[in-house]
């Protein structure tokens, strides 16, 4: 093919699913389509994960009450999330966007960034090229999305928001300084209200304010990430594409409860429900841990800390003996409000020389643990599970920010 078009120097494509989860949910319930829906966590849910399009012209949005929610649009039909579902739609679109491009950044569970500098000569044009990655988002899944294409990451990412629903917006490199200009700064992706606020104490308040604030201002704060802060603004992004998945500093799980709880029993049994994922979790990617938060909200906010195991295991019945802990000498019978467990310190497994020194109790659990996992990896989570777990919410698993369609991300 030959090139009747100015090359890009870079070219990245944002693509963002629509109102992802509302928009599966309006796809496997044809009779959905064109009304409002609102996904909450479980018929239990009364807080709203997002919501489609037709709820958001009433004024519904994320976060809101469903009881609100109700108020403004009484016609709105409430979905239970379904996690699952999700994350398998958009494994399908992943895999399927590397017959475009094999760099690809998964940046969350409904937005991609893929590189397509290299594919110019071959696929053409930046924007014919997301015209292509549009259709096959919708091939694959039968789910809209909005793209936006720029020389970096945040630019495109800007300009992926710019027309939703089913939009396509593209920002040529050269351009993307002057588009940015009159743009508050907080509106780019990873400027939250602390740096804003410290970028308005600088008289940074649009973009285009970053060109008078010296770069060192921002890294004498902030280190590199100021340092990229400065040419985010001015559309020169430098972060490239992150397509490998680094080794987890933390594998943890938690869990709200109902209000002001105060019953042990129940919070037990939320522990150990986030003890065994934890535990499960770190056998699936063969990991161990010693270290572990251990944590109660309340009220006047968090209980617990971090404790420490003798030797490093992936036992839940290990890690709940650490959460027994925390209920007897620190929890006072206050409300509850949730619960958490993290490994705090995972790697992988321990050498053959230093299972010898486990005592042999702890072969035993081991050997119970991989026939547990046997039969959870064919019948589902929890299918074989420490009897008090059948007492344990039915509020649906959630899936994580940083989740991933591959590695230890992979998760809900």
């Amino acid at each position: 093919m030959g090139e009747s078009f100015t090359h890009w120097p870079w070219a990245i494509i944002m693509v963002d699913m629509n109102a992802f989860f509302a928009s599966v949910e309006q796809r496997d319930c044809p009779e959905w389509r064109g009304r409002p829906v609102a996904i909450t966590n479980g018929l239990q849910g009364s807080r709203i994960i997002t919501c489609s399009y037709e709820a958001r012209a009433y004024g519904v949005h994320t976060g809101m009450r469903l009881k609100e929610a109700r108020r403004l649009c009484p016609d709105l039909i409430q979905s239970p999330a379904r996690p699952e579902r999700y994350a398998e739609t958009s494994a399908a679109i992943m895999v399927s966007l590397e017959d475009i491009t094999p760099d690809i950044e998964v940046f969350s569970v409904d937005e991609a960034f893929l590189d397509v500098t290299r594919c110019q000569r071959l696929l053409g044009h930046p924007e014919q090229i997301a015209k292509r990655v549009k259709q096959r988002v919708f091939e694959v899944s039968k789910v809209l999305c909005s793209v936006g294409v720029s020389g970096d990451k945040t630019t495109a990412k800007y300009a992926a928001k710019l027309n939703k629903p089913d939009g396509l917006t593209v920002i040529p490199p050269w351009e993307a300084k002057a588009r940015l200009h009159d743009v508050p700064v907080t509106e780019l992706c990873g400027i939250a209200r602390g740096i804003g606020d410290f970028l308005a104490q600088h008289g940074v308040h649009n973009c285009g304010d970053m060109e008078q604030l010296p770069i060192s201002v921002l890294a004498r704060r902030f280190g590199n990430l100021g340092r990229r802060i400065w040419y985010m603004a001015q559309g020169a992004d430098p972060d490239p594409l992150q397509m490998t998945v680094a080794a987890p500093k933390s594998v943890g799980h938690g869990k709200v409860v109902p209000p002001n709880t105060r019953e042990r029993t129940v919070l037990e049994t939320y522990l150990l429900h986030m003890s065994e994922k934890v535990a499960a979790r770190l056998r699936r990617h063969e990991m161990e841990a010693m270290k572990f938060f251990i944590g109660l909200r309340g009220a006047e906010g968090w209980i617990g800390g971090k404790l420490k195991l003798e030797l490093p295991c992936s036992d839940g019945g290990a890690i709940m003996a650490l959460c027994r802990r925390v209920l007897n000498e620190q929890w006072l019978g206050e409300g509850i409000h949730q619960v958490q467990v993290t490994a705090l310190d995972p790697k992988p497994l321990a050498s053959q020389g230093d299972l010898f020194a486990a005592a042999v109790p702890v072969m035993q659990r081991e050997n119970t643990n991989e026939v547990m996992d046997a039969v959870n990896d064919r019948y589902g989570e929890f299918n074989l599970a420490p009897a008090r777990l059948l007492q344990r919410s039915s509020m649906p698993n959630v899936i994580a920010p940083a989740w991933k369609p591959f590695g230890h991300r992979k998760t809900v």
